[in-house]
């Protein structure tokens, strides 16, 4: 029995290292938030962003399409960002206080609240950028990939589940005489449609391990069973080679 053991306990502890090498596996490399990025203002876009926080440095990832690609001659820009502060979600069309069919983004702001973060595609990514046209996505479409640092604010309310994207350029086309005819309530020089949200959507917190997208939710845990699994083998098979062993000994 003793001889037993005494190759018993250095295959058990051999086989430790493999349960213990699970723990990296579940390690937390950051928290996600996802974005669907619906219609507002009668547009026909859509999209969707993802967001992966490490402290207060982000990647963001986005594609929306089918807004509008003219202004002027010149391709779209869409400014957008991520509003805070607000209700966290996103207005509809009851927002229109002044009945011209369009919920214009100050109209918009109590439902998503001010800009937090400029989402440019160079530079500056703070409010004050807002509405900088020139660092702004453009055209009909856009696949959109930055890393950038956030305002505590900013993480603040992604945690507090209250940010929002919100995408901006309407095409003029889609909105009623009135609302053409009118300028936009941010940059009193352009028309109303240049600055009035197209495309609005919640960020919420996506599970660890990204459950919702069917990829790595559960990969962490069965690496571990395995290797527990590993483990276990390894010293109940050399049980049983260590029984068989003694008893051939016990008959010869």
């Amino acid at each position: 029995m003793h001889k037993v053991l005494r190759i018993l306990v250095p295959l058990a502890a051999a086989a430790a290292p493999l349960a213990l090498a699970a723990g990296p596996a579940t390690a937390d490399s950051g928290s996600s938030y996802q974005a669907t990025l619906n219609p507002l203002n009668h547009q026909s876009g859509s999209g969707m962003l993802m967001l992966t926080l490490n402290g207060n440095t982000a990647k963001v990832t986005e594609s929306w399409s089918g807004l509008a690609g003219q202004f002027n001659g010149a391709p779209f820009p869409h400014v957008q960002h991520i509003h805070i502060g607000g209700q966290g979600v996103c207005p509809t069309a009851s927002a229109d206080k002044n009945g011209d069919g369009v919920v214009s983004t100050t109209e918009g702001a109590p439902a998503y609240g001010p800009i937090g973060t400029t989402l440019s595609v160079t530079g500056d990514t703070s409010p004050a950028a807002g509405t900088d046209i020139k660092i702004a996505p453009s055209g009909t479409s856009t696949h959109y990939s930055r890393t950038i640092t956030l305002d505590p604010k900013v993480v603040q309310s992604l945690k507090n589940d209250t940010a929002v994207v919100v995408v901006h350029g309407d095409d003029p086309t889609t909105l009623s005489k009135k609302a053409q005819g009118e300028k936009s309530d941010l940059v009193p020089s352009l028309p109303l449609a240049a600055t009035s949200p197209a495309l609005c959507g919640a960020l919420h917190a996506m599970p660890a391990g990204g459950v919702s997208t069917g990829t790595g939710s559960t990969a962490g845990m069965e690496d571990s069973g395995l290797l527990l699994l590993a483990g276990g083998l390894l010293v109940a098979g050399t049980g049983t080679a260590l029984f068989t062993v003694r008893r051939r000994s016990v008959k010869a």
